[in-house]
C-alpha cells in the first residue's frame, strides 16, 4: 500500500503505532526514538497513524453571494486590476478581504485574467463628442438612518466629457437646495460649466404645470442662477429619464454602494459616499474614457485645451468633502 507522509515527518506509521502502544513516559520514548517530546505526545494522543489533512474542511469566504456578484461586476465592467479591485472591496464591501482571497474568488469565477480589449472597428459614442463643461445633474433619495428624523437627498453632477463627479447631500429637495448645489459644483469644478442638463423636477424648473407642459418662465431660482452664471439650462423631455442616462447610471453605482455597506449613522453614510466619489474620480477607470479615471481625463483636457479651465486639476490625497 502506498503511504503518503508529510515532507517534514520525523516518524513512520510503524513508529507512531509503537508510540501509541508503549507504556513508557513521554521523555523515555522521545529518547528511545530520537524525536521530540511534543511529537511523542501528539501521536500518543491520536487514534490513527496517518498524517491529518492540511486542507481546510470548509473553504472560507468573507463575502456573501450578493457581494461576490458585485465584485465580479466591478471586475468585468470597470476592468479593474487586482490591486485596484482590492482597494475598492476593502473600502466598500469587506474591510478584511485579503489579496489572496480575492484572487481565489476571481479564479473560481473565471475572472482571474482581464480579457484583451478588442479594438473597435469604429469608435462608438453614445453621445456627441463634447468638451468639458456639459454637466448632467440629478437628485436621488437616500435611505433614512436611525439617527435621522427623515430621509435626505444626494444631488449628483457628472461631466459628460470626463465623467468627473461631484455630489452634495441636502436635507430638502427644493429649488433653494438645487441652487446651492449648482453654486457648489461651479466652485469645485476645474473647468468652466457652459451647459446643465436636468430633468423636469420642481427643484430645477417650473416647466411642468399640473398635467400640462409649458415653456420655463425664467423666474425659477435655478434658472436665474444659470442665467447669472452664463450657463445654458437644458431640460430632458418629460417622462424620458433615459435622456439623462449618464447620471442615472452613476446613481445606480451609488445604489450598489448603499446596498453593500452597513452604515452606523447619517454621518457614516455621508462619509462613505464622498469616499466612493473620490475613489471614482481618481482611481476607477472608465470604459468610455479609454479605461482612464476621470481625473486623468481632466488632466489631458487641461493640456489640450487650457482655455476651458479655471484652475489646475489636482490629485487629492483623500476624499473631496
Amino acid at each position: 500500500m502506498l503511504i503518503s507522509l508529510h515532507k517534514n515527518a520525523t516518524t513512520t506509521p510503524a513508529t507512531r503505532l509503537a508510540l501509541q502502544q508503549a507504556s513508557g513516559t513521554d521523555r523515555e520514548l522521545a529518547q528511545q526514538y530520537g524525536i521530540g517530546i511534543g511529537t511523542v505526545r501528539k501521536w500518543r494522543g491520536r487514534t490513527t497513524v496517518h498524517d491529518a489533512s492540511h486542507t481546510a474542511h470548509r473553504l472560507q469566504t468573507t463575502l456573501n453571494a450578493g457581494q461576490e456578484e458585485l465584485v465580479i461586476y466591478l471586475r468585468s465592467q470597470l476592468r479593474l486590476p487586482l490591486d485596484d479591485l482590492l482597494a475598492v472591496v476593502r473600502e466598500f464591501i469587506e474591510p478584511a478581504m485579503s489579496r489572496s482571497a480575492l484572487d481565489r474568488l476571481l479564479r473560481r469565477r473565471g475572472h482571474s485574467r482581464l480579457p484583451v480589449q478588442p479594438k473597435p472597428e469604429g469608435e462608438h459614442k453614445p453621445f456627441k463628442a463634447y468638451e468639458p463643461g456639459y454637466v448632467h445633474v440629478d437628485v436621488k433619495y437616500l435611505p433614512q438612518m436611525h439617527d435621522e428624523d427623515k430621509r435626505r437627498y444626494v444631488f449628483v453632477a457628472i461631466d459628460r466629457a470626463t465623467r468627473w463627479v461631484f455630489i452634495d447631500i441636502k436635507q430638502h429637495k427644493t429649488a433653494a437646495s438645487a441652487k446651492a448645489f449648482l453654486a457648489a459644483v461651479r466652485k469645485a469644478a476645474a473647468f468652466k460649466i457652459h451647459t446643465i442638463l436636468t430633468d423636469n423636477g420642481k427643484e430645477f424648473t417650473d416647466r411642468l404645470f399640473g398635467s400640462r407642459t409649458r415653456q420655463p418662465s425664467g423666474e425659477h431660482e435655478f434658472d436665474q442662477l444659470c442665467q447669472a452664471l452664463g450657463i445654458e439650462h437644458r431640460l430632458t423631455k418629460p417622462k424620458t429619464p433615459q435622456t439623462n442616462g449618464m447620471v442615472e447610471r452613476f446613481n445606480g453605482r451609488l445604489s450598489q454602494v448603499l446596498r453593500s455597506h452597513h452604515f452606523n449613522s447619517a454621518e457614516d453614510l455621508e462619509k462613505t459616499l464622498h469616499r466612493f466619489v473620490w475613489l471614482y474620480n481618481h482611481h476607477l477607470p472608465q470604459k468610455a474614457l479609454g479605461h482612464e479615471a476621470p481625473v486623468q481625463a481632466l488632466k489631458k483636457w487641461k493640456m489640450k485645451a487650457p482655455d476651458l479651465f479655471v484652475k489646475n486639476v489636482r490629485n487629492h490625497p483623500g476624499p473631496d468633502t
